[in-house]
């Protein structure tokens, strides 16, 4: 089944404002809560997918992305084995968003309040960020994917404690303020009769332990600054300013939070020769006077190597030969691009006495005077003209 829009699924315009998606998400989120709706599978991928839309529309650079490539654009998530959006789990849209509802609505109503964190109330620590690389791709490893290891200075899981932040296991201990359960119930007495509400701990921010000795080496915060070297696959067709996620391969989270996503932004290495045009390269082709005149075979290059092309006798300059997919293939499709050879007439600057007298004599050969059709060959015509007609469109 494809994947609805997601400004459909939370009925916002495309230019709806970060406030008016945040309300719409919230509404949505209320409406097919699963506490509201117990044991129903379809409310509850209602609520997974809303989740996943306002992951992506509440965050900038997501959104720029998506309302460039679509879906498509965010099918990296995927790509690097982290079950994109879609696989989201119940925990990470709590974990994420739980603040959006606020504990008075469902610490009130339903008893869950922070309790949806870790499954029984306790959470782990502070989640880490989204770590930000820029990779460059040349042409061959934008068309072909490629596997590239890069290194990333990042914030790891300290060694010495494993991400606990303590000195040693005994230095953990059971918290005094909620007695490990990671959050405090209070009970208010109210004309309707009595009111439960559940909270955060304050006292361990719900984590159910606190920490008596601090590790030495991260000073209790359970991670260290450091590097990691990470190997990427990389998918053909990706293209400048697509940005792919590596889910829980960024900053790793404070005393064993979560590690934070690496979002990697594609940026492309220029081509020496070829020239990109979505999914075709063009490649400008320079041919002396007789080459043109006489035709020729020649070799040109390509994004995988070279080719051999056969210029027929009499060939104009600007005249555009395709080279049937040798461009680029679409992201995730089976579409893939050409490469068009537009040729040129190189003039000499200098010429021999014995060149001009050869050149004197042929200028008024009718063979060399400009035909009829001439003229209409040399209309001001665009670039994308002529690639219009080299693809026969």
């Amino acid at each position: 089944m494809a994947k609805r829009d997601y400004y459909e699924v939370l009925g916002v315009a495309k230019s709806a404002a970060a406030d008016e998606i945040k309300k719409a998400y919230r509404k949505i989120a209320l409406q097919y809560h699963p506490d509201r709706n117990p044991g129903n599978k379809e409310a509850e991928e209602k609520f997974k997918e809303a989740a996943e839309a306002y992951d992506v529309l509440s965050n900038a650079d997501k959104k720029a992305q998506y309302d460039r490539f679509g879906h498509a654009g965010m099918s990296g998530n995927a790509g690097f084995g982290g079950g994109g959006q879609g696989g989201m789990r119940m925990e990470d849209i709590f974990s994420n968003f739980g603040d959006i509802f606020g504990d008075d609505m469902f610490g009130s109503f339903f008893g869950g309040g922070g309790g949806r964190q870790g499954g029984g109330g306790r959470r782990q620590g502070t989640r880490g960020s989204n770590l930000r690389v820029k990779l460059k791709l040349d042409y061959g490893e934008i068309a072909n994917g490629a596997n590239k290891k890069i290194k990333v200075k990042k914030h790891v899981a300290c060694e010495t404690c494993n991400g606990s932040g303590a000195k040693d296991k005994n230095a953990v201990q059971t918290c005094s303020g909620c007695g490990g359960s990671g959050q405090v119930r209070r009970v208010t007495n109210t004309f309707l009769g009595q009111m439960q509400t559940v909270t955060t701990c304050p006292t361990c921010n719900g984590e159910g332990t606190q920490i008596t000795a601090k590790c030495p080496s991260c000073k209790g915060e359970g991670r260290q600054y450091g590097e990691e070297t990470i190997s990427l696959d990389i998918p053909a067709g990706v293209v400048e300013g697509m940005q792919l996620s590596m889910n829980g391969r960024g900053n790793a989270g404070e005393r064993g939070g979560p590690p934070g996503d690496l979002l990697l932004l594609i940026e492309e290495e220029k081509h020496s020769e070829l020239k990109r045009h979505e999914l075709d390269v063009v490649y400008q082709l320079h041919l002396s006077f007789p080459e043109a005149v006489l035709g020729t075979n020649v070799e040109v290059p390509t994004i995988d190597g070279k080719a051999k092309i056969k210029i027929p006798a009499g060939t104009q300059s600007g005249k555009m030969f395709r080279l049937k997919g040798k461009g680029f293939p679409a992201f995730q499709s089976y579409e893939k691009g050409d490469e068009l050879v537009e040729v040129n007439i190189w003039s000499p600057q200098t010429l021999s006495n014995e060149e001009k007298e050869i050149l004197e004599k042929l200028m008024h050969s009718p063979n060399f005077v400009p035909g009829p059709n001439a003229q209409s060959s040399k209309e001001d015509r665009s670039f994308f003209d002529k690639i219009k007609d080299a693809l026969g469109g």
